[in-house]
């Protein structure tokens, strides 16, 4: 005779579907494949693991294949299928593809830079901590729940501290990755809380049952919801990089090894979006009137802050070349908020978060390629200044070339067809939504930018002093600075497949 209690444990077990969950579970598991494999590999071939994550990333990508056809959820409610931890749709699909692809860029300009760094980093950690952040960045998009939703945002996160403080004996390094670790942790702290004041007044963790009981939250728990909301918010901010919680991101991007300034300018940047998309768009569309509001006004703040920083590099400082892009990225950052913030007052939200979704794949193809280039020049000239890069097209003329391209799509210019498309969505989605002030102070943003992405770019050209240094460009960052200009030339002679990509279907 079998005990009651057996039917009950039969009803809590939940069904899992590996195909939906591949592509986050391969980039772990050759992790930690890696992490254990370092204890074997004799010294001189320890190229072997970063050749083994490489391929890691590649197959994690390619499962994203399978998933096309359609929908698929798992871990769900056993009363309720359609309530679910795990979403694999077209949403999730995009963003998985951006950062696992835009983490095996990474991974060939790290194989490089590994070899050349001489045992000042070690090659399995580097590999596993990698592997592990790609891992959580991955399975944010698809997180369906607060909970899995914190927890991914955290192990994206924590192995990415370690990562830019990873250097033996580098000083700058250890000082970047405390910076990175204080103000993360404490921005992490605040958004949990402001989880744990939502989950109080709802009783549920799931984004959709959010949706739904918080519209009904009793009048004395009304600012408790509003407060819980605000605070979320100040977590995914921080990931961002929008101000003011971005004066992290010049000094940690200085400090950390190239490949994960690069990592960090553009998969941390998804991871912070994503999650953001889905807390407000998906858990709060009825709080739209507190963050519509909050996010317009960061979106401008943050794109205005980062254009005057980057106008204000100076092209002989060290390092001005990394500073440039990394303040760059804060006022791209800033772009990214304007539909998101849109989506608060648009009729058709989906459509708001289709541009940022758009701008961001967009933003993620070129930026990486500049910080290939950046690691190309990076190997003869340590200091990696602005003024590094005069005459590169006497030394390197396909580099210079391809950093133009790059430079100029941020920029918004042709031939960077993809980077002025973008914008142009971006910039349409304000006006779409009532937001004109927005609009005109992007407008305005746009034309500060052209400065200092056009002044780099004449560089480019310019007669060099003295003898010009020949780049010898390894295989690996060969890859990386060609599959990012096939990518971005691809998508300027067809810019509509961007917006076939981005239908997201959140709704």
């Amino acid at each position: 005779m079998s005990s009651p209690a057996q039917p009950l444990a039969a009803s809590l077990v939940q069904s899992v579907d590996w195909l939906a969950i591949a592509p986050p579970t391969i980039a772990a598991v050759v992790g930690l494949v890696v992490l254990v494999a370092d204890l074997f590999v004799a010294e001189h071939r320890k190229a072997l693991l970063g050749w083994t994550s490489v391929a890691g990333l590649a197959a994690a990508t390619a499962m994203l294949l399978p998933l096309l056809d359609g929908d698929r959820s798992t871990f769900c409610l056993t009363g309720d299928a359609a309530v679910c931890s795990y979403t694999a749709d077209r949403f999730t699909l995009v963003i998985q593809f951006l950062v696992l692809g835009g983490a095996l860029l990474c991974a060939l300009l790290s194989v490089t830079a590994l070899k050349d760094a001489r045992k000042e980093l070690p090659e399995g950690e580097y590999w596993f901590l990698l592997l592990s952040s790609a891992a959580g960045a991955a399975l944010l998009p698809a997180s369906r729940d607060l909970a899995t939703l914190i927890v991914a945002l955290e192990v994206a996160s924590l192995p990415a501290f370690a990562l830019v403080g990873l250097r033996y004996g580098d000083r700058k390094s250890s000082e970047a990755a405390l910076k990175f670790f204080l103000s993360s942790v404490t921005a992490t702290a605040v958004s949990l809380m402001g989880i744990s004041f939502v989950y109080a007044t709802t009783g549920t963790l799931y984004l959709t049952q959010v949706a739904d009981r918080i519209q009904n939250v009793d009048g004395q728990f009304h600012t408790l919801a509003q407060t819980g909301v605000v605070l979320t918010l100040v977590g995914f901010a921080f990931k961002t990089a929008a101000v003011p919680f971005h004066f992290w991101v010049p000094d940690t991007y200085v400090g950390a090894p190239l490949p994960i300034a690069a990592y960090l300018s553009v998969i941390g940047k998804v991871v912070g979006f994503s999650g953001l998309i889905l807390v407000t768009v998906v858990a709060l569309p009825s709080y739209a009137d507190v963050w519509g509001p909050a996010l317009a006004a960061l979106a401008a703040l943050t794109m205005t802050v980062g254009n005057v920083g980057a106008l204000r590099q100076q092209a002989t400082r060290a390092y001005s070349a990394v500073r440039l892009l990394a303040w760059s990225s804060v006022g791209q950052a800033g772009y990214l908020l304007v539909p998101i913030a849109a989506a608060a007052y648009s009729g058709d939200a989906e459509k708001s978060i289709g541009s940022t979704v758009a701008y961001a794949l967009m933003y993620g193809a070129v930026n990486l390629g500049a910080f290939a280039v950046a690691a190309l020049v990076g190997r003869t000239k340590s200091l990696n200044r602005v003024a590094d890069y005069r005459g590169l097209y006497a030394s390197s003329p396909l580099s210079a070339l391809l950093l133009a391209f790059f430079l100029l799509c941020l920029a918004g210019l042709p031939p960077g067809i993809i980077g002025l498309f973008a914008k142009v969505t971006v910039f349409s989605a304000a006006v779409d939504a009532g937001l004109g002030w927005l609009a005109v102070i992007m407008a305005v943003n746009v034309v500060i930018a052209l400065f200092y992405y056009l002044q780099w770019t004449a560089l480019l050209f310019r007669a060099p002093e003295g003898e010009p240094d020949k780049h010898r460009v390894p295989g690996p960052v060969t890859a990386a600075i060609a599959l990012t200009g096939v990518l971005g030339i691809a998508l300027s002679g067809a810019p509509q497949l961007v917006l076939r990509f981005t239908d997201t279907g959140l709704f």
